[in-house]
């Protein structure tokens, strides 16, 4: 096992992997912006150093700096969290240069999987069923041929990053031509590849995830499902596991194909499959994320299996200390993001001191955040600023802890989205778990 971890994230993540290094008893350092001097997993950690200014490309996306503050400070690894470098293939092949443990899958199975178009072939190889579509294709008139081909609504999606961005939906053919230099061009800022590939719309549809966990020793197993389909803009805002959607004979078949996803890459650590699942019951590979997921918290209430200590555990090597067959998901477990944003003002973000900060209790309830009296929220980061999870016996019951979590928490001094969860928390199509990923599109044309 390891005896030093750095974790080259912040927020509430960087939080929560100090805490399982705790538990475990292994030290931690800390890498922080000059904009983080004050946040809570500096003051956590036992170690702590600075690598540089707020700007992530200047300080959380400086690979030189992370790895020489890892050469500095002796750890044997490093824990990338979520987002950030997490899936930066780039990253991953350099701690490995440097003989420092990358605490996720290999270099090379976050390329294979990092590229979409080439993800989307080895699962096809493999007998997991996708999406129609087409492979990525760089002449636009080919590409316009493709579309025609494939019927429309379609994605043009990009082939490198995540998300949400470097995607477009198009309903016409006379919209393609905008829609694909668009989503090729805002790949090519966000992620440096500007390489698009095409899928049918899917549509209505549920956003459904297979949560992995693999060992070194070929051994994998799955945690259940996630539905993740209450989204704005690719971005998702409330989770929960089991799926309304999901019968018992189809998570059998969802999740023999997630393994089978996994097989075919060889991969390692935690890990999810992400499908797509239409009202006849039919689901389809869309991506693989190889790391952590923010909404990892919902599997470990019903599973039980703390994921951040296993994901260290088998970077370090170790086997899994249970099979498929000890795995029984229990109860249901409901996440909310809570955004540091303004709903009424189409979603502002919105930063500032916490002047006053009171955070839900009661059994089987979690806030995971790096949150404290009197901390500044900066801008210059993600609006996440801490996730809401309840569990308990039946949905239903879930719903009504979930509730009442939310209005109890109170987070004064930046504007938030806790009344908007409360809203759609009440909602009939959530109540009765018949909700789709265009839910809150319809709800902001219905005003």
């Amino acid at each position: 096992m390891f005896s030093k971890i750095l974790i080259a994230n912040r927020g509430e993540i960087a939080v929560r992997i100090i805490r399982a290094c705790k538990e475990m008893g292994i030290s931690t350092v800390a890498v922080f912006s000059e904009a983080d001097r004050d946040a809570l997993h500096v003051s956590l950690a036992d170690e702590s150093i600075c690598i540089g200014p707020a700007q992530v490309q200047d300080s959380y996306l400086n690979m030189t700096a992370i790895l020489s503050a890892a050469e500095a400070t002796g750890a044997g690894a490093i824990h990338p969290g979520y987002g950030l470098l997490s899936e930066n293939a780039k990253f991953a092949a350099l701690c490995e240069e440097c003989h420092i443990v990358f605490i996720g899958p290999s270099s090379k199975v976050i390329s294979e999987m990092g590229d979409k178009d080439a993800a989307r072939k080895t699962m096809i190889a493999a007998g997991v069923p996708v999406v129609p579509g087409c492979e990525m294709v760089e002449d636009l008139a080919k590409a316009h041929e493709e579309a025609d081909r494939i019927g429309y609504p379609l994605l043009v999606k990009a082939r490198a990053g995540g998300g949400g961005r470097g995607i477009r939906r198009v309903d016409r053919s006379e919209d393609f031509e905008d829609a694909f230099r668009s989503a090729s061009q805002e790949a090519q800022l966000a992620f440096g590849d500007g390489g698009v590939y095409l899928e049918k719309f899917v549509a209505p549809a549920k956003h459904i995830e297979m949560q992995l966990l693999c060992d070194r020793q070929g051994n994998v197993i799955t945690l259940g499902e996630r539905e993740c389909s209450i989204q704005r803009k690719n971005q998702k805002m409330i989770e929960e596991s089991p799926s309304p959607a999901v019968t018992p004979e189809l998570r059998q078949k969802m999740a023999e194909a997630a393994v089978k996803a996994a097989k075919a890459v060889g991969y390692t650590g935690v890990g999810t499959i992400e499908f797509l699942l239409d009202p006849d019951k039919n689901f389809y590979f869309m991506e693989m994320n190889t790391r952590l997921q923010v909404e990892h918290p919902v599997t470990e209430m019903v599973s039980g299996i703390d994921l951040v200590k296993w994901q260290i555990r088998v970077a370090a090597g170790m086997p899994l200390a249970f099979t498929q067959d000890d795995i029984h998901i229990s109860g249901h477990a409901i996440e909310c993001r809570i955004n540091a944003e303004n709903p009424e003002l189409n979603f502002r973000p919105s930063c500032g001191r916490i002047s006053l900060l009171h955070i839900p209790g009661g059994p089987w309830v979690r806030f995971d955040t790096a949150l404290y009296q009197d901390y500044m929220v900066p801008p210059f980061y993600d609006s996440l600023i801490g996730k809401l999870i309840v569990h308990a016996p039946t949905r239903e019951e879930a719903i009504r802890k979930m509730q009442a979590a939310l209005c109890e928490l109170v987070v004064e001094g930046v504007d938030h989205n806790a009344e908007l969860h409360m809203d759609i928390l009440s909602t009939p199509a959530f109540k009765s778990g018949d909700y789709y990923t265009n839910f809150m599109e319809l709800r902001e044309k219905r005003g």
